[in-house]
């Protein structure tokens, strides 16, 4: 297994729970030349069942492309328990990186496998469009989540979007509001 890899699975994204995601992608565009980020905001969910309890779960996130790989910012934008505010707890002050993601073939499948392993579901949601991901707990592990999700189209062509865009691009508006749905 390579540092690019998590059980034989290259990762596709680093992801970092912050406090606004437009000042986060701000900065690591002016550190490290990443971009432009694309900001969803308030990523409407049908469903997100947190550690076996159905809660809201309101959340922000600008994606964007550094080096090979896509970074993504997150926020939490409702109070209470979450994937999130299990590594950072709310009131706390503190901000990091969160989770790595990777595409599998069967995310429940996947869920039972990291289970298993000893890393347990700390998240498993469905989008309004039927897109589901999940956060295996891989934190006392790796330091952070893995976030499970399968690689349909959509998500393909979101991923590839984000990469084109950082394609030849001379660093101008490196933060769009786009809309998820």
């Amino acid at each position: 297994m390579s540092a690019k890899t998590i059980g034989g699975l290259p990762v596709r994204q680093i992801a970092f729970f912050v406090e606004d995601v437009r000042e986060a992608a701000l900065a690591h565009h002016r550190l490290y030349g990443s971009g432009p980020f694309f900001v969803a905001d308030n990523i409407p969910l049908a469903r997100a069942v947190h550690r076996g309890v159905e809660r809201p779960l309101d959340h922000t996130s600008a994606y964007g492309q550094w080096g090979e790989v896509m970074v993504e910012f997150v926020a939490q934008n409702n109070p209470g328990p979450s994937p999130f505010r299990d590594l950072y707890p709310e009131g706390s002050g503190r901000w990091g990186m969160h989770h790595l993601a990777i595409f599998v073939d069967d995310v429940d499948a996947a869920i039972a496998r990291f289970a298993a392993a000893g890393a347990a579901c700390a998240l498993r949601a469905e989008m309004t469009d039927g897109f589901v991901f999940a956060f295996a707990d891989t934190s006392a592990t790796l330091g952070a989540m893995t976030e499970l999700y399968t690689p349909t189209t959509s998500l393909l062509d979101f991923y590839a979007m984000v990469a084109q865009a950082a394609k030849g691009w001379d660093g101008g508006k490196p933060v769009r509001t786009i809309r998820i749905s």
